[in-house]
């Protein structure tokens, strides 16, 4: 079986068993978000954190929870890992710096996991599991949080209620996430993945010195790490360690888990409003991206010129050879589109196109299907703009599952859509004109400016995949991605809360004959066609001037 083959085949099996767990996996989140029944152990939680679960919250009520929430992780998360040296379980590690620890914190809590250390060389198991798991589990759950609360908006009548943020908190973590990552977590350690909390190992002594390695509960935070679009890896070669990832099979298990809760809340989102067809809309403009890139990703890592590259099947360099050029084309598009940030793969070592193709995922917004809970609440403000400007095409007031969009909706949608663009050009622009952070860049050129737009696309995206060849454990990185993580993390939530609030104080409005029907397959195209034209052509002079440029003189 040739490489081009076995790609296309494992695109195949990925699509048939995310369409299998669609409609199961959607419909159960839906479920969750709609009861009015708590459980006991949801009940427990809110005692201990002194929350009433049936206060219903407006917008900035919600807002604050979100906020206040987040602060105290990055907080307990910091002191963590400043005191990591006179905790149990540290392996010998000495406290992380403050620079660094700032930079860490910030990224495991805006579920970027962005990581400017090697993870078996820093971190203890304490801080490890007690530390970057758990924010694993309650980022990812603050993100669904909020794409709910912007989804009730649309469903809302006349009442600026969004439902109550430490419900949507307790329940995404207990009933949805902790049971998923537990079978997912089971599966990797039947395939080979580790589960341990064993100390340092020597393996043997080099010229060189020794090479050691550490064990870890690696298979528990790799099921979390994917299924909730985090990404920080255990080791620092992440998913392209052996430990981690094991197998072609668990290469592709872990491509499922990070699009299942993304490509499944469509149906939630259709669910909740009233009308499934909506979410096939949606779902749609996603999976035509998705597959859309993927493609284009296998065509330029499979086809790039040069005898090396064709003898080898592919452009090999940098990837695992038990993968091949296809899984990780398959799993680079998939953690770049999404805001895993995982990687398989080198992606520096990408061609010049394909490495481009990384970025632009990531410079969409992350959207298709994008992060849990980000992905979806990304789409529904594009789809607000989408509507918007069919509506001048047609001369009419836009309308969105029956509300209108007016001059305070598209004024927070624009907002939204524009503070990551300005946090992503902004920091590049800086580390490249100031006299010292460009120090940090390995290579010079296209490729060079690619390792810095890289990174503040990845920070300001919350993605947390590197391109490599930068060093970014300066206090200069350090400070700035952390603070793009920041912003690009909370200033967007702020914009669809708000959004939120302003959708569900409006009485809807009935269909008449003049209505944008955004149900069908014509406004997923529109949906698909403005993300691509408003987002893409954003970053567009910043591509020509790395990616592109590379790829065209290669």
């Amino acid at each position: 079986m040739g490489p081009v083959l076995a790609g296309a085949l494992q695109l195949l099996a990925l699509v048939a068993a995310l369409a299998l767990a669609h409609v199961p996996a959607g419909t159960y989140m839906a479920r969750v978000y709609s009861s009015e029944r708590h459980l006991r152990v949801e009940k427990w939680i809110y005692r201990g954190i002194g929350a009433d679960p049936g206060t219903r919250m407006t917008w900035p009520a919600y807002l604050r929870g979100v906020l206040a929430f987040s602060l105290a992780g990055v907080l307990f998360l910091y002191l963590l890992q400043r005191l990591q040296g006179v905790l149990p379980g540290s392996l010998g590690f000495r406290a992380v710096g403050p620079a660094q620890s700032f930079n860490t914190a910030v990224s495991f809590v805006t579920n970027t996991n962005w990581q400017s250390y090697a993870g078996e060389q820093t971190m203890g198991h304490l801080v490890q599991t007690a530390g970057l798991a758990v924010q694993n589990f309650l980022s990812a759950a603050v993100g669904m949080a909020v794409a709910v609360a912007l989804v009730r908006g649309f469903a809302g009548s006349r009442t600026g209620e969004l439902g109550n943020f430490w419900s949507d908190l307790v329940r995404g973590t207990v009933r949805i996430l902790v049971p998923a990552a537990a079978v997912a977590a089971l599966v990797l350690v039947a395939c080979g993945v580790i589960q341990n909390f064993s100390g340092i190992h020597e393996a043997g002594r080099f010229a060189g010195g020794a090479q050691q390695w550490n064990g870890g509960a690696v298979a528990s935070q790799e099921a979390i790490k994917v299924l909730g679009t985090n990404g920080g890896g255990y080791f620092n070669a992440n998913s392209a360690h052996p430990f981690e990832n094991p197998t072609p099979f668990t290469n592709l298990f872990e491509i499922f888990l990070i699009l299942l809760i993304p490509f499944s809340l469509p149906r939630t989102f259709g669910l909740l409003v009233g009308n499934v067809r909506q979410g096939y809309a949606v779902l749609g403009a996603m999976c035509t991206i998705w597959l859309g890139f993927v493609a284009l990703m296998m065509w330029t890592e499979f086809a790039h010129h040069g005898p090396a590259l064709q003898a080898a099947g592919g452009a090999m360099e940098g990837k695992e050879v038990r993968f091949g050029v296809g899984a990780s084309s398959i799993f680079a598009v998939s953690t770049t589109l999404t805001s895993t940030g995982a990687v398989d793969s080198f992606h520096s070592s990408f061609t010049g196109l394909g490495g481009g193709i990384t970025l632009l995922s990531m410079m969409l917004g992350e959207i298709a299907p994008g992060g849990t809970g980000s992905g979806l609440y990304g789409m529904l403000v594009l789809a607000v703009i989408a509507v918007f400007v069919a509506g001048l095409m047609v001369g009419r007031t836009p309308e969105y599952l029956g509300k209108k969009i007016g001059a305070r909706e598209m004024k927070l949608a624009a907002c939204h859509l524009l503070v990551t663009p300005a946090l992503v050009l902004v920091g590049t622009a800086a580390s490249l004109a100031l006299p010292t952070p460009p120090h940090s860049v390995l290579n010079p050129g296209p490729h060079g400016f690619s390792e810095v737009l890289y990174a503040f696309t990845s920070a300001a995206n919350n993605n947390g995949s590197a391109f490599a060849g930068l060093d970014a454990n300066t206090d200069w990185f350090n400070t700035t991605t952390g603070l793009a993580m920041l912003l690009g993390r909370f200033l967007p939530m702020v914009f669809v809360l708000a959004l939120a609030g302003s959708l569900a104080a409006q009485r809807p409005v009935p269909v008449t004959a003049g209505t944008l029907r955004t149900e069908k397959p014509l406004f997923s195209g529109l949906l698909a066609g403005t993300v691509l034209i408003v987002t893409g052509l954003t970053y567009f002079p910043a591509l020509a001037l790395g990616p592109l440029a590379e790829g065209l003189a290669s």
